[in-house]
Formats: structure tokens, C-alpha cells, sequence
């Protein structure tokens, strides 16, 4: 009997660790000036079902369109985009109730801030109609300093409408943490600064920069999980630009598209992510398209065309792979729900699950544990 017992609750721990193994925490940050939202949302969200709960919401955050969440998981940045009241945010984040608690704030010194990145001791943002990047220590209790550093960039592009002044769209580390990468879409450059982290005043200083095609728009890239590839998405062009990288030197290997050739609609690329393993690169396009783009990623670095699967929904600014894989998420801006899609594992391909997270104006996916 006490054998028995004893193999029961063995099982019954072991079933219980599984479970808990399958669920994760989803941060939604979102546009509170379209429709009614309280800002960050955070889901319970479990990967063997796609199934998903509301456990808490923020309340009156202005604009938190992109987050960034600390390695210790008890902190989370936001932005708050708005003009030239934007600002930065500290959250003090409960992984188990999912409450969030802000901590403080710092004016962005920059318009429209757009992206956030973080590491230990800094974080950094991209300000869109600023054209510029600022950087703000962390302090003890993990809230922010005024901005250390505002680096400016100048110039324009061809796209008259797009393109009057620098829009800086996305800032990211390189995997050694030795350079931060900066697209600007109004002038079509990708910056290069060395990181100096422990810099009182000069943690970006420039290294290098790369031209792409005029009136393309860099807005997003990333790194493959090797490190050795960079995949740089151009937004108003639906460009793809395939880079060899070493020790923050670029070498271009590829040109392709989202579009396909009898696409005559508005371009508007948005979002890029690699699935963990490495094989399958997924691109979102907003416009009249409002579709994602599959790419299996050859040994080269190279990419080949997989297929396309319409978003569901109208302006998929943001997506993300779930920790377990099986999933992509999508958040359909300006039809106010999150569309979750099955995810082959083996070709990449994506079919609709049909779960569904509704909610305004949905922009950042990030999963914690």
C-alpha cells in the first residue's frame, strides 16, 4: 500500500511539473487612444491548447505599444508613445498574478518611441519620429534614470512622404552584446555602434553604417540563433536583405521580398522572427496584404520561399513564436484581436487554430516564464 502511494504521488508530481512546464505568461502591449484599454495586458497562455486567460491589466498607461521585460522577470519597460509627450516606463511584473505595479517614468527625449531593448544595467529606445536613440541607466530597484545619452541621425530619403527626416525603428544587440544595431527607415541605413555598457555618457559610440535600397524603409531585423546571419526587413518596399555577420561587419548575400511578383497592393512589412531551431524565418505584411511569409532558411544562410498565410485579421504589427514552438501569435493591430496559429514543426507551415485573444488595438507579444 505505501509503495502504491508513493508511486501515486510521484505520478501525480511529475503530471503536475508538466503542466505547469505548458503554461507561460503573455505581456500585451497596446494603443490606448483607438478604442478602450487599460494598456499592458497579461494572459496565462498554455502551449499544449493554445488556450488563454486574462489574469491583469495595468491601468491608464498611455500608449505601452512595445515592452521589454528584465532577465530577473520582475521588471518590464514599456514605452508610451505619444508625440512629444512620450515617455518610458518601470514596471515592477508578479510572473504569478501577472500584476503590474509602475515604479516610474522618464520623458524619451525623442517622439514617438517605438521599440525598447534592455540588458542589465541599460535600456535603450528607439524614437521614430525623433530620429534618435536614447539610453537610460537602470538603477537599483531596476527604474530608470534620465536619459545618459540622445545619439541624433540625420538625413533624409527618396519617399517624400515617408522619408523627410531620419525615423529611427528599431534598436538590438548582437548576440555577444559587443554592438547595438539601429534601423532607419527614413534615411535607409542600418547603424552600427560599438556598446560601451558601463559608460557614464558615451554607451553608443558609431562603428559603422550600411546603405540599403533607396525608399526601402529598414524597420526590423534579426540574428540567426548562430549568430552568423543577419535578415533585415525593409517596410515600404517588402524587402529582405541577407547579411553574413562577424564581429559586427556585414557582408549582403541575398536580396528577396515578401511581395510576390504580381502583388500590386500597398506594401507595409512589419515584424520578423526566426523559429528557435534555426529552419524557418516568418515576415509579416501589413497594407492591403495582411499576410506572414514563410522561408525555410538553407545552410548558406540563405532564404528560400516556404509559403504565405493570410493574418486573419487587418495590420499584423507585431507576432511571436511561443516558447514551445507550436504556436505563432499574431497581433492584428486595427482589428483588435490576437490570431493564434498551429505551427508544423517540419515545414513551417501555419494553419488556424482558431483561438483567438480579442482585445484593442494589440502591438507587442512577449512571453515570459
Amino acid at each position: 500500500m505505501r509503495s502504491f502511494l508513493t508511486s501515486l504521488c510521484t505520478f501525480i508530481t511529475i503530471i503536475n511539473t508538466y503542466s505547469q512546464n505548458n503554461h507561460h505568461r503573455l505581456i500585451i502591449g497596446t494603443y490606448t487612444n483607438s478604442c478602450a484599454s487599460n494598456g499592458i495586458y497579461v494572459y496565462d497562455f498554455d502551449s499544449q491548447t493554445a488556450n488563454s486567460k486574462q489574469l491583469a491589466s495595468t491601468d491608464k498607461v498611455i500608449n505601452p505599444s512595445y515592452l521589454a521585460v528584465d532577465k530577473s522577470n520582475e521588471l518590464v519597460y514599456s514605452v508610451n508613445e505619444n508625440g512629444p509627450e512620450s515617455k518610458v516606463s518601470t514596471f515592477k511584473y508578479d510572473s504569478n498574478s501577472g500584476n503590474m505595479k509602475i515604479i516610474n517614468q522618464q520623458n524619451s527625449i525623442g517622439a514617438d518611441p517605438c521599440y525598447i531593448l534592455n540588458d542589465k544595467i541599460n535600456v535603450l529606445v528607439a524614437n521614430y519620429s525623433g530620429g534618435s536613440i536614447s539610453v537610460f541607466k537602470k538603477q537599483q530597484d531596476g527604474s530608470l534614470s534620465e536619459a545618459k545619452q540622445v545619439v541624433k541621425h540625420y538625413g533624409k530619403g527618396i519617399n517624400l512622404k515617408r522619408q523627410k527626416s531620419p525615423h529611427v525603428h528599431m534598436v538590438q544587440f548582437s548576440p555577444d552584446r559587443q554592438f547595438v544595431f539601429a534601423n532607419d527607415l527614413g534615411v535607409d541605413k542600418l547603424y552600427i555602434y560599438n556598446y560601451n555598457p558601463n559608460s557614464e555618457d558615451e554607451i553608443l559610440t558609431i562603428k559603422d553604417s550600411v546603405s540599403v535600397t533607396p525608399g526601402s524603409g529598414p524597420r526590423h531585423l534579426t540574428f540567426s540563433p548562430n549568430g552568423e546571419f543577419v535578415y533585415l526587413l525593409q517596410e515600404l518596399n517588402g524587402g529582405l536583405t541577407v547579411f553574413s555577420y562577424n564581429s559586427g561587419n556585414l557582408k549582403k548575400i541575398q536580396e528577396t521580398s515578401l511581395v510576390p511578383p504580381a502583388f500590386k497592393g500597398e506594401t507595409s512589412a512589419a515584424d520578423i522572427h526566426i523559429s528557435s531551431d534555426g529552419n524557418f524565418l516568418y515576415a509579416s505584411n501589413r497594407g492591403t496584404a495582411n499576410d506572414i511569409t514563410c522561408f525555410k532558411i538553407q545552410k548558406d544562410g540563405t532564404l528560400l520561399f516556404s509559403s504565405r498565410t493570410k493574418t486573419l485579421g487587418k495590420g499584423p504589427r507585431n507576432f511571436t513564436i511561443d516558447p514551445s514552438g507550436n504556436y505563432l501569435l499574431v497581433a492584428n493591430q486595427y482589428t483588435n484581436e490576437v490570431v493564434i496559429f498551429k505551427r508544423n514543426n517540419i515545414t513551417g507551415a501555419l494553419a488556424d487554430s482558431r483561438k483567438r485573444i480579442s482585445l484593442c488595438s494589440p502591438v507587442c507579444l512577449v512571453f515570459t516564464p
